[in-house]
């Protein structure tokens, strides 16, 4: 063997090989929150309020309709105490990581490409006094679904919008607790593309 037959190969194999496009990017938005009552601590109602968030998304295009994306998103909320003497707050986090599997409208190289997504993820609702690192927090596992578009702005990067229901079971297993929590998620965002 020569020391050109093994590169040979290997550009033989690449060009065979079906394309393969990464994006890694940051999102930040809001959140809007649906079934926000947790649940009560006699006689006090425990609830969520709406809130903001921020994350990070990888997404493997590794074929010409179809994507996975894997993610993570930090949600800023607020546990909110009330009873008949008054309301209390205090702030809290929201630590999500997901999995989605990604169908686009429009073939891989389009420079404008709409898509809706569906998959499962996990929230650690993290309350004060807590941290996601202590293993604090109350974790549940639920589904999401959306969609959004994804814009071309350069060779390399790109711009998406996002908006995404996430459903999970209500945290901290109050008295008086029912129902899901859904969580909506607009966003907008930067990516790197490879």
């Amino acid at each position: 063997m020569n020391r050109f037959t093994l590169p040979a190969l290997m550009l033989c194999l690449a060009a065979s090989a079906p394309a393969q496009v990464a994006e890694f990017g940051f999102y930040g938005g809001v959140q809007r929150l649906d079934g926000e009552v947790l649940g009560t601590i006699p006689p006090t109602t425990v609830s969520l309020t709406d809130g903001w968030r921020f994350g990070f998304r990888v997404t493997l295009n590794n074929w010409r309709f179809f994507g996975h994306e894997f993610g993570y998103g930090y949600n800023r909320t607020k546990l909110r105490f009330s009873d008949p003497s008054g309301t209390q707050e205090a702030g809290m986090a929201i630590h999500q990581g997901f999995y989605n599997f990604l169908v686009y409208a429009i073939p891989e190289g389009s420079p404008v490409r709409p898509f809706v997504t569906g998959g499962g993820h996990f929230s650690n609702y993290t309350p004060p006094g807590t941290s996601v690192t202590s293993g604090g927090g109350s974790t549940k596992f639920g589904i999401n679904y959306g969609g959004g578009v994804k814009a071309r702005v350069s060779e390399r990067f790109g711009i998406r919008f996002d908006v995404r229901q996430y459903v999970t079971g209500k945290p901290f297993d109050l008295q008086g607790s029912s129902g899901s929590l859904k969580l909506l998620e607009i966003s907008a965002g930067f990516s790197l593309l490879l």
